[in-house]
């Protein structure tokens, strides 16, 4: 759940820092007071894009940041930890975002550098967020197959299904491409198989080319490496080598050794320096036995260098990419030879059409039960809201595979008792849009995993005992989630367990928007505006006491 919000220089909001309860919140206040500012604040932190309006006049930067207790959210932790967001005994996460006056912004979990995907991806486990706009789009069709979806919890089947459908028809594609360019590919197919078996006859291995370098080098400079070879030899273990002058250097010093230690520790050190010459003698001897001065060698290397040199200068690549090359020339031999055989294309368009139908078939069936319930669940929420009579009924209408499975996903309504049923975007009035949607979220928001739900100014369109019983629903809604909602509605506001109140105020230059929770008697004189508006009464605080206690 969603434990505290900071702002800081956001939009016209200073500085303000909320801590939330469990339950039901009702946040109200006039209308331009900054009511959204808090939702706006929210959004970003859970990876809406920025902009540098965002920031509060004559400010820098807007700093915004947030903590949620995760305990319970098992899936979310070990997907922190698996990202190292997230130690192995904590439970509370912390999110903060910064944005600067050019709208760039960076983004934190847990004090650690994230991403805006990073972002939503966690955002979606923890706060559910129901616009005020939501019914507007719940015409559309893909809106309505996606909160089915949502519903019966087949986001993963879903994309499962999108992605089958997306093989089947690449291999398709790949099939008709074959039956069409037969004869285009034949001659691709004869180009490539010659290009093959020239770059095969030159027999170019791995690391030939760097080892016929270094070999040619050596006998290209044979002479020099013999010469230099033996005279550094010479100079080691001839007559008047070092070998003979350490000798008598360690003569001169052997029978002083036990007078004067320092002699001790020089005769220690000559024996590293004679074995480490004895080393390099035997070094440059190994060189003298094997280097051969070897004219007609050196011609044959510098033919096959010659050789390949041609061949790459025709290819067009250095001579050590060779093998490379034949090896790209053969991969796309084989995918020509692989893309001609037409029979293999239909077994593979044929395998692919099976999967994705299977992975259809499963979410159908996870689609038809999901419809049944939430259509039946909605139209009992439809009567309380001034539908008394209307039903409501998801529709699976079969219709040619798509990327989106084998039905298409239309939402029916009979807004009046005796009506046929007929689709939602044909029938339903603004007012009764409004109230569908509502219905649908409530139920569906009663099913989902996300602790915390926001509901912006949803119950739009609204009022009287319908406004009561939606009041009374969210805080239903709150003995199983966090639940916070915007609203304009006394009956609403009165319903919540906790009310905050947000204002504005002029200071200098400037207009500032805060937040503050209400007590008892605060409560009374807000939900006494709400009803009666500028003009205050002892009559409208009296009925507002009694709302407020009728639904505590």
């Amino acid at each position: 759940m969603l434990l505290a919000l900071s702002l800081r220089d956001f939009v016209i909001v200073e500085q303000l820092n909320l801590n939330f309860q469990n339950g039901f919140t009702v946040l109200t206040g006039e209308t331009g007071a900054g009511k959204s500012i808090t939702l706006d604040a929210i959004g970003l932190l859970l990876g809406d894009k920025a902009d540098y309006s965002q920031v509060r006049n004559g400010a820098s930067e807007a700093q915004l940041s947030a903590l949620f207790d995760i305990d319970g959210l098992d899936n979310l932790k070990n997907q922190l930890r698996e990202q190292g967001l997230l130690a192995s005994d904590e439970t509370d996460l912390s999110i903060r975002r910064v944005i600067d006056s050019k709208g760039k912004s960076r983004s934190f979990i847990n004090n650690q550098a994230a991403t805006l995907s990073q972002l939503k991806q966690i955002g979606e486990q923890l706060i559910d967020i129901h616009g005020q706009n939501t019914h507007h789009s719940l015409n559309q069709e893909s809106v309505q197959r996606q909160l089915l979806d949502d519903f019966s919890g087949s986001q993963e089947l879903a994309a499962a299904v999108k992605a089958a459908y997306q093989h089947w028809q690449s291999a398709q594609r790949s099939l008709k491409a074959a039956q069409e360019a037969g004869e285009q590919q034949q001659i691709e197919r004869e180009r490539l198989q010659w290009q093959a078996d020239e770059l095969s006859q030159l027999g170019m291995e791995e690391g030939e080319w760097e080892s016929l370098n270094q070999s040619h080098d050596i006998l290209a400079n044979a002479a020099g490496l013999l010469e230099a070879a033996e005279e550094a030899r010479e100079h080691i273990d001839g007559d008047n080598g070092m070998q003979s002058l350490l000798y008598r250097c360690r003569k001169s010093l052997e029978s002083l050794s036990e007078i004067e230690t320092r002699f001790a520790e020089s005769l220690e050190l000559f024996d590293s320096i004679e074995a480490e010459l004895e080393t390099v003698s035997d070094n440059l001897r190994d060189v003298i036995n094997k280097i051969e001065i070897n004219p007609q060698e050196l011609a044959v290397k510098e033919e096959r260098m010659r050789e390949l040199m041609g061949g790459a200068r025709k290819y067009r690549v250095s001579p050590e990419a060779l093998p490379q090359k034949l090896a790209d020339i053969q991969a796309a031999l084989r995918q020509l030879e692989e893309a001609a055989d037409v029979e293999a294309l239909k077994q593979a368009a044929s395998e692919a059409e099976a999967a994705y139908r299977r992975h259809a078939c499963l979410l159908s069936e996870k689609r038809r039960a999901a419809a049944a319930k939430l259509s039946e669940e909605t139209c009992a929420h439809m009567q309380h809201l001034a539908m008394k009579g209307a039903k409501f009924q998801v529709e699976l209408l079969p219709c040619e595979p798509s990327a989106h499975g084998l039905e298409q996903v239309q939402y029916q309504v009979a807004a009046n008792k005796g009506s046929p049923l007929r689709p939602l975007n044909k029938v339903a009035s603004g007012g009764e849009l409004a109230r569908i949607s509502l219905s649908i979220q409530v139920v569906a928001s009663q099913y989902t995993q996300v602790p915390t739900l926001i509901f912006d100014e949803v119950d739009t369109g609204i009022g009287g005992g319908v406004a009561e019983t939606v009041g009374k629903a969210l805080r239903q809604l709150g003995g199983k989630h966090q639940v916070l909602a915007v609203t304009h509605l006394p009956q609403v506001a009165a319903c919540g367990e906790h009310h905050w109140q947000v204002s504005k105020y002029s200071e200098g230059e400037q207009t500032v928007s805060e937040i503050k929770v209400l007590g008892k008697q605060g409560r009374v004189e807000e939900v006494a505006r709400m009803l009666g508006g500028e003009t205050i009464t002892e009559t409208t605080r009296k009925h507002a006491a009694e709302l407020l206690a009728m639904m505590a």
